[in-house]
């Protein structure tokens, strides 16, 4: 059966509307990109890459946004989310990879900063980029540190807004989520209160569980071929116009759309969860005002709670999309991951 979205076969999340493209990218200015690495190198396979998410459109150093970081569980390695969580503030695309990548993505995203900023390091300070992972090595050679800084820099430069690629694609390409091929996933709501129409978007890297975990019946049975734990990085995006207090709530309700598809945080998952709002832009170099003006949601209201239960829908469906989109893969020493069956999920939606 092709390939489709969850959707597409028939299925539903929650009863808020998704947006165009049901996409992180319906938050207007996000645009999403990938490298995708697959070959065979000395005789063992590739199977991996980049996936990176840029929050606008402008100079990200030079106009930041309100940012916040939820740890769900802590068996990861991101980088730049020490100082997120002291300033509240994004100022650098989100960059995903594999575990052993990190470093080579910082340095690629790093570059591409200094080449867009020419003051970074110079008239001005340091910046802070964000790399999240996901541990790809069951089906990938990740000892061969096959990604590269420049291979960070064309996914970035390739990011685009409109319909994202899922499954095995950019960062996606050697993940497993619940016993069968994951990868990349994204999906949105959005809502009108009176004038006023939010988005909420998640992008979600899938690579935790086992089929034993899975809540369908159907579709947990059969060995798990000792698949390692694993770990998700769950992006959010909405043009709410929140602060970064509020962003940290919205992205603590991410874990309940993880657990809504079975998992449970187990010990060696890294769980990370990332949320910016596109509402504001706050200068690097403002003027000689002491105090910056800015108006953020109540939250004594029904809004909070609106954009809360349009999060765990996102994030549940993103999950469910990657899981869809990804195809039957094989990697190192002659592993092979099976894509989710369309066909009994189809069945079962009907």
């Amino acid at each position: 059966m092709e390939r489709k979205r969850f959707r597409e076969i028939g299925g539903s999340i929650g009863s808020y509307t998704c947006g165009e493209y049901n996409s992180i990218t319906d938050v207007e200015g996000v645009k999403v990109g990938h490298k995708t690495l697959q070959y065979e190198h000395d005789g063992t396979l590739v199977r991996t890459g980049v996936t990176a998410v840029l929050p606008h459109e402008g100079n990200l150093f030079r106009e930041k946004i309100a940012a916040a970081s939820y740890v769900i569980n802590g068996f990861g390695k991101t980088v730049g989310t020490i100082q997120l969580e002291e300033l509240g503030l994004l100022e650098s695309p989100i960059l995903l990879t594999n575990t052993l990548s990190v470093g080579d993505v910082l340095k690629g995203a790093v570059q591409y900063m200094l080449d867009e900023t020419p003051e970074i390091g110079d008239t001005t300070g340091t910046v802070n980029v964000i790399v999240g992972e996901c541990n790809d090595g069951f089906l990938n050679d990740i000892r061969g540190l096959h990604v590269k800084p420049e291979d960070a820099r064309e996914a970035i430069l390739h990011a685009q807004s409109g319909p994202v690629e899922e499954g095995c694609i950019g960062a996606g390409t050697g993940m497993l989520c619940l016993g069968y091929k994951g990868g990349i996933g994204t999906s949105s709501r959005e809502y009108a209160f009176g004038e006023e129409k939010y988005t909420v978007g998640a992008l979600v890297l899938t690579n935790f569980g086992k089929r034993k975990d899975l809540k369908v019946p159907i579709l947990n049975t059969g060995e798990d071929k000792d698949i390692p734990d694993g770990s998700i990085m769950i992006i959010l995006a909405t043009d709410a116009p929140l602060n970064e207090r509020q962003l940290k709530r919205l992205a603590k309700r991410a874990s309940f759309g993880l657990s809504r598809t079975g998992s449970y945080a187990e010990h060696g998952s890294g769980d990370i969860v990332l949320a910016f709002s596109t509402a504001h832009r706050i200068p690097h170099h403002p003027n000689h005002d002491h105090t910056i003006p800015y108006s953020f949601i109540k939250e004594d209201g029904p809004i909070i709670s609106t954009l809360f239960e349009m999060t765990v829908d996102s994030v549940e469906e993103a999950i469910w999309n990657s899981l869809c989109k990804a195809e039957t893969t094989t990697g190192r020493n002659d592993r092979k991951v099976e894509a989710i069956p369309l066909d009994l999920l189809y069945g079962l939606m009907k």
